[in-house]
């Protein structure tokens, strides 16, 4: 592993907060350099570059500079704000990913992470147990964005031989970071609530369900995917992978298990009809089959562990 070096790009956001950590783990600080368009919230250890992904020159320099070997692509626009700037979106997610996989293909890197989306999904897609091969018909501009970067993946595998990996995330719910601008927001927000003893106003209906995934579960698939042997990657198109499946009133549900004064109240926006277009579930036999995917937290388990941690979290800045 030591002779890898990785480049994170996206690193202050909520994926690339906790992956950049977990990478340091597994392969050494010195071995993975993070990079972001904002500075880093905190002085951690490990070597950091500003970069805007848009800057095609700025990202081969740090590529030729660190001597980088695989690249994590994480910087995006996600699904709620990119429906308020659809322009921009595709800019940052078409381009940022056409600037990772050119430079890639110039340095002869030996693999790509780019991240998808069950945004890819919509219109005629099956909701339920959503098949790997399905119809695609996304109805926002990410989810558009993430469809086409999936067929860019296969497209410079197949034409240059580059090994790029991908995971369809569902919603992803994190102690350790902010959530983003994304529609599933809503599963993280209310944790924050729960913990300070407030009430909260959820942006989607009640009975809305969609794919979720616990954060840790996230980062492991991610991890497992890049590591797996490239003759058990069977496509280079986002895999779907899935943990669970909840509404917001069966997560405040739970909530209210461990906070039984927690109380919520409904009030969509926007973000219903995005919600609505997506899936419920999605099959991930091609997950489990090629690179052996397992998660290990359901909702109960999250609930219980994110309220723990942010308890502890708040108990540690009040003593500060």
């Amino acid at each position: 592993m030591s002779a890898d070096k990785i480049l994170v790009i996206g690193s202050e956001g909520q994926i690339g907060t906790v992956l950049s950590h977990a990478l340091r783990d597994n392969y050494g600080t010195s071995n993975v350099i993070t990079s972001d368009i904002n500075e880093p919230k905190t002085s951690g250890k490990g070597a950091f570059e500003k970069l805007n992904i848009l800057d095609g020159e700025g990202l081969l320099a740090i590529v030729k500079k660190h001597k980088i070997t695989q690249i994590y692509h994480l910087a995006a626009l996600l699904s709620a704000k990119g429906e308020q700037n659809p322009r921009q979106t595709w800019d940052v997610n078409m381009n940022g990913l056409f600037n990772v996989l050119e430079v890639a293909r110039q340095e002869h890197l030996d693999k790509v992470y780019f991240p998808s989306s069950i945004a890819v999904f919509g219109g005629q897609t099956p909701k339920k147990a959503t098949p790997q091969f399905t119809v695609l018909q996304p109805e926002t501009m990410y989810g558009i964005t993430k469809e086409v970067g999936e067929h860019l993946a296969q497209y410079y595998f197949k034409k240059f031989n580059l090994d790029v990996r991908s995971l369809r995330y569902p919603g992803l719910i994190s102690y350790q970071s902010l959530a983003g601008g994304g529609t599933t927001d809503y599963a993280v927000d209310i944790f924050h609530k729960a913990v300070v003893g407030e009430a909260y106003e959820c942006f989607l209906e009640p009975d809305t369900h969609l794919p979720m995934m616990y954060m840790p579960d996230a980062i492991r698939a991610t991890i497992e995917l890049m590591n797996a042997p490239l003759e058990k990657i069977s496509m280079h198109y986002g895999y779907n992978v899935r943990a669970m499946s909840f509404s917001a009133e069966e997560l405040a549900a739970e909530i209210t298990k461990h906070v039984p004064d927690f109380q919520i109240t409904y009030k969509p926006d926007f973000r219903q009809k995005i919600a609505e277009s997506w899936v419920e579930s999605m099959d991930d036999t091609y997950a489990r089959n090629d690179w052996g995917w397992k998660e290990e937290y359901d909702l109960p388990a999250m609930v219980e562990d994110m309220l723990v941690n942010l308890k502890r979290i708040k108990k540690e800045r009040a003593s500060v």
